[in-house]
């Protein structure tokens, strides 16, 4: 089943991979605008838009998506608590995938990292999460970072917020907390990304770890997304429900 896929963002690095692969997965490039440029038309215009752009942008396009009846998939890390719920509310109204991470092998380590911590006792297992980017990734810890983390929540019965966040650990800081998870974030050169999960215990360290050599991973999730996502009822997806793990 083929649709009408506009890209928000088509001049960047994102928006130009997605070009290609609208094209090579037999879809329709109903159109793209520029980072900052006016969306409306685009939205008129298509049954499911691609945005990749900047978190500021994100609780626009949802509104945008919701008044279009269009289709969105949002794969824009770094939204506030306020934007998240943005896109929530014009999930009740049109269909939208949102993920901080689109590459088929990120998503099966965020489920393998959920059933881990299910596993795992939580007073024996420190749950340490390590991301690289590039040096030009404006927020720490990554989406997909993030996303892990909440993951390994879920899988002890909680939440990240509720279990405790451990990062930029400097000087006297203390025990490690037990329960809580841990995060480093890495910035440096040209990394697309790379993530890794350890859980540590006493005898034995077990590590889940994903690295993209190619923003193309990105894309070809996000434009198969897009394409799942056609004639869905209204609701907030995510990539499980794309892949079929849930």
């Amino acid at each position: 089943m083929t649709a009408r896929i506009g890209v928000a963002g088509i001049t960047g690095r994102m928006g130009r991979l997605l070009v290609e692969e609208i094209e090579a997965a037999g879809a329709t490039l109903s159109g793209g605008i520029r980072r900052g440029e006016a969306a409306d038309a685009l939205f008129q215009g298509s049954e499911v838009v691609i945005d990749f752009t900047h978190a500021h942008a994100a609780a626009g396009h949802a509104a945008l998506a919701a008044q279009a009846g269009c289709g969105f998939v949002l794969g824009t890390s770094g939204l506030s608590a306020e934007d998240e719920a943005a896109v929530a509310e014009a999930a009740r109204r049109v269909p939208i995938v949102y993920a901080a991470n689109f590459a088929t092998g990120v998503n099966l380590v965020i489920a393998m990292a959920e059933k881990l911590a299910a596993a795992l006792p939580e007073a024996q297992y420190d749950a340490e999460i390590l991301e690289m980017h590039h040096r030009q990734k404006v927020d720490a810890p990554s989406g997909t970072a993030i996303a892990i983390g909440r993951a390994v929540a879920r899988g002890r019965g909680t939440t990240l917020e509720a279990a405790g966040v451990e990062s930029g650990r400097d000087g006297h800081t203390g025990a490690r907390g037990a329960g809580s998870i841990g995060f480093a974030a890495l910035r440096g050169g040209q990394v697309v990304g790379e993530h890794s999960l350890i859980f540590a215990a006493g005898s034995e360290h077990i590590t889940l770890s994903h690295r993209s050599f190619d923003r193309r991973a990105y894309a070809t999730g996000a434009v198969r997304a897009a394409i799942w996502l056609k004639g869905r009822p209204p609701g907030l997806y995510g990539m499980p429900d794309v892949l079929g793990l849930r």
